[in-house]
C-alpha cells in the first residue's frame, strides 16, 4: 500500500465517523421533531403517497439480513424507488445503536422494526425555502449535521456509490 493510498483510506475512515456522528445527530431531532417514519411497510406507505417529503433513507442491516429473502426485495424495490425520486440513500450496519437512538416500539413486548427509516421534510428548522417556492429539490438544507449527510451522499452518487454504508458510532 502506497502512502497516498493509506492517507486516502484515513481520510474516508475520518469522513464516515463524521457523517456517522451527523446521522446520529440528524436521528434525534428528527424524532424530536417527529419528522420520521420507522419501519419497512410504514415506509412503503408514506413513500407510495408522498414522495416528494421524503429526504433521507436509511436502510439497516443486521446479522438476520443475509437469510431474509423478502426483506431483501423490499430493500431492493425501496432502494429503486429513492433513485427514481432522487431521494438520499444510506444503509446503517450497526443496527443495535440505532436501537438505542431511536429507543424502543410504541407496541409493547415487540421489537421496532428499524430495517428502513425515513427522514421526511416537516420542520422550518431544518429547512428554508428559497424565494417561497416549493418544492423539495429547490430546499435550502439550514441544519449542518443533515447538510452533511446529503452531502456525503451526494459525493457517494458522484463516485458511483449509489447505496454508501455508514456505521453509527459506539457510545
Amino acid at each position: 500500500m502506497t502512502l497516498e493510498e493509506q492517507l486516502s483510506g484515513d481520510q474516508s475512515i475520518g469522513k464516515m465517523e463524521s457523517v456517522g456522528n451527523a446521522l446520529e445527530e440528524v436521528l434525534c431531532k428528527a424524532k424530536l421533531q417527529r419528522t420520521i417514519t420507522i419501519g419497512v411497510y410504514e415506509a412503503a406507505k408514506l413513500l407510495n403517497v408522498d414522495p416528494d417529503n421524503v429526504v433521507l433513507c436509511l436502510l439497516a442491516t443486521d446479522d438476520t439480513y443475509d437469510q431474509d429473502i423478502a426483506l431483501q426485495i423490499h430493500f431492493t424495490l425501496i432502494q429503486a424507488f429513492c433513485c427514481e425520486n432522487d431521494i438520499n440513500i444510506l444503509r446503517v450496519s450497526n443496527m443495535s445503536r440505532l436501537a438505542e437512538i431511536l429507543g424502543g416500539s410504541d407496541k409493547p413486548g415487540e421489537p421496532a422494526d428499524l430495517h428502513c427509516i425515513l427522514i421526511n421534510v416537516g420542520n422550518t428548522l431544518m429547512w428554508s425555502l428559497p424565494g417561497g417556492a416549493w418544492s423539495p429539490h429547490e430546499l435550502q438544507v439550514k441544519d449542518p449535521a443533515l447538510k452533511e449527510v446529503i452531502c456525503y451522499c451526494k459525493e457517494s452518487r458522484y463516485l458511483d456509490q449509489w447505496v454508501p454504508v455508514i456505521n453509527l458510532p459506539e457510545r
